[in-house]
């Protein structure tokens, strides 16, 4: 009897799993599953509380969780190793054109990889944090980098985007995100 019910274990779990790769499927061809919808516990929080240290060269200086309060802010993890951060950087640029305030957090990266990637690409940071432990990502609980959040005026997370962030994105979703919370 012991040796049927652990023969039927294995079918068991390959009958779940099959099941919610099936749902996915189907979630997939109506429209409705999103590969990057892991739920956030910051959204709708205060910030949790942080203070960074200024990247080498940085003019702005490090930054706070009392830093991001007064007026919404763009919070971006980015890393030189990171090459979807390499690919988000001319929409990063674009947001600072546009006047966005954007502050940078450097998750586990050399000071001198982010100041050569900075230079290669540009520093659209009004701000720029060094995360040289990953604490400070851990607290905000990013799954990797890049990550971008919206901060509104209280100091509230209301909006987060995980992986490079889409210039349809940031023209459209984080726009509207950044007028509501205005």
């Amino acid at each position: 009897m012991n040796r049927r019910v652990l023969l039927l274990v294995p079918f068991a779990a390959t009958v779940v799993a099959g099941g919610g790769f099936l749902a996915m499927l189907k979630r997939e061809q109506e429209g409705t599953f999103d590969p990057r919808g892991v739920p956030s516990m910051l959204i709708g929080k205060r910030v949790p509380p942080f203070a960074l240290p200024a990247d080498a060269g940085s003019l702005a200086g490090g930054f706070s969780d009392t830093d991001l309060t007064g007026r919404p802010i763009v919070v971006n993890f980015f890393a030189s190793w990171c090459v979807p951060c390499m690919e988000e950087a001319e929409v990063l640029m674009g947001l600072k054109q546009a006047g966005v305030p954007l502050y940078g957090i450097a998750y586990k990266d050399k000071q001198a990889g982010t100041a050569a990637f900075l230079a290669k690409h540009g520093n659209p940071y009004a701000r720029i944090g060094r995360d040289d432990a990953g604490l400070t990502g851990i607290d905000w609980g990013i799954t990797g980098v890049p990550e971008t959040y919206l901060v509104d005026k209280t100091g509230v997370v209301r909006w987060r985007f995980v992986g490079p962030l889409p210039a349809e994105v940031a023209a459209g979703d984080l726009k509207r995100q950044l007028q509501a919370y205005a």
